[in-house]
C-alpha cells in the first residue's frame, strides 16, 4: 500500500476509533477495496457503511443484554411444541410476545408440573424482549434466596434488592423449589416483590398453586397483602394438566444452545 494511501487510512482508523465505529474500522480496508471495483455512488457507498454499522451496533446490544440475563438456556418461542402440549394455547403465548404486558407493568404466572413447559415458556418470553430492547433478568427462586441471605453478610443486601427492582422484566424460575428459608431471606424477597407488584413486569414458573404461598414462604397474611397486590396485574398461565416433555418418547431436545447472535460476536 502507497505510503500516502496507508497514512490516510490510518487517520481514518483514528477518527472511527474516536468515533467508535467499531465494525466500520473493522471493515474499511475491504470495503474501499469493493468500492473500487463496483464503483457506487458516494451517497450508496456511505449508507452501506452506516447500515452495517447500526446492525452490528444492534447485534452487540442485543447480545450484552443477553449476556448479563442470567439466561441458561435459550428457548425460542417458535420452536415451543404447541402440537405436544396442548395444554397451551399458542394465541396466548403470541399475545404476550408482543410484550405490551411489559409496558403496562403487568406479570405473568405459569403453574405446572415439571417437565411442562413452564421455563421454556417464560424464557422465550424474556428473549424476545431482550431482543426488543428490554432489560431483563432471570434467576432461580434457589439463588435468589440463597443471595438474599449471604448479601446479608457484606451488607449489600439493598443494592442486590435495588438492581433486580430496576430491570424491565424479572423471570423468578422454580418458584417452590427451595431449600427450607430463614426468616431474613423471606423478609427481603417481600421486599423485592414489594418494589415491583404493579411497576414493573415479572415472569414466574411455580408448581404451586397460589393457596400454597402461605405455607411456604410461612406468613399467610404477608402472603395474602403480596397475592393482593401481584393479582391486580397479573395474568394466570396453568398447566396443570398437560403432558411431560421431558418424556423421551417426544423425541423433543433437552436443552437449547445459545442464539445466533451470540455466536457471531466475539465480544470482550
Amino acid at each position: 500500500m502507497p505510503r500516502r494511501r496507508k497514512k490516510m487510512i490510518d487517520q481514518l482508523h483514528n477518527l472511527l476509533d474516536t468515533l467508535k465505529l467499531r465494525h466500520t474500522r473493522e471493515t474499511l480496508v475491504d470495503a474501499l477495496k469493493a468500492a473500487q471495483q463496483k464503483k457506487p455512488s458516494y451517497s450508496r457507498f456511505l449508507l452501506e457503511l452506516l447500515s452495517q454499522e447500526h446492525q452490528d451496533k444492534r447485534n452487540r446490544s442485543i447480545a450484552n443484554r443477553i449476556n448479563r440475563s442470567g439466561l441458561e438456556e435459550f428457548w425460542e418461542l417458535e420452536t415451543f411444541p404447541y402440537h405436544i402440549q396442548r395444554a397451551v394455547k399458542k394465541q396466548t403465548i403470541n399475545g404476550l410476545a408482543d410484550l405490551d404486558f411489559i409496558d403496562q407493568g403487568k406479570s405473568v404466572v405459569f403453574i405446572g408440573q415439571p417437565g411442562y413447559g413452564k421455563t421454556g415458556l417464560a424464557s422465550g418470553i424474556l428473549l424476545k424482549a431482550l431482543y426488543a430492547g428490554k432489560s431483563g433478568y432471570c434467576i432461580k427462586a434457589q439463588d435468589l434466596f440463597d443471595e438474599l441471605d449471604a448479601s446479608q453478610a457484606d451488607r449489600s443486601t439493598r443494592h442486590f434488592i435495588k438492581r433486580l427492582s430496576r430491570v424491565d422484566l424479572l423471570l423468578l424460575d422454580e418458584f417452590g423449589y427451595t431449600n427450607p428459608l430463614r426468616q431474613v431471606q423471606i423478609n427481603n424477597f417481600f421486599r423485592l416483590m414489594h418494589n415491583r407488584c404493579g411497576r414493573r413486569s415479572m415472569l414466574i414458573t411455580t408448581n404451586l398453586g397460589y393457596t400454597e404461598w402461605g405455607k411456604f414462604l410461612g406468613d399467610a397474611p404477608l402472603v395474602a397483602a403480596l397475592l393482593s397486590r401481584l393479582l391486580q396485574k397479573c395474568q394466570t398461565i396453568s398447566i396443570t394438566k398437560g403432558t411431560n416433555l421431558r418424556d423421551p418418547k417426544h423425541g423433543l431436545p433437552t436443552s437449547a444452545p445459545a442464539p445466533q447472535v451470540l455466536k457471531s460476536l466475539q465480544l470482550p
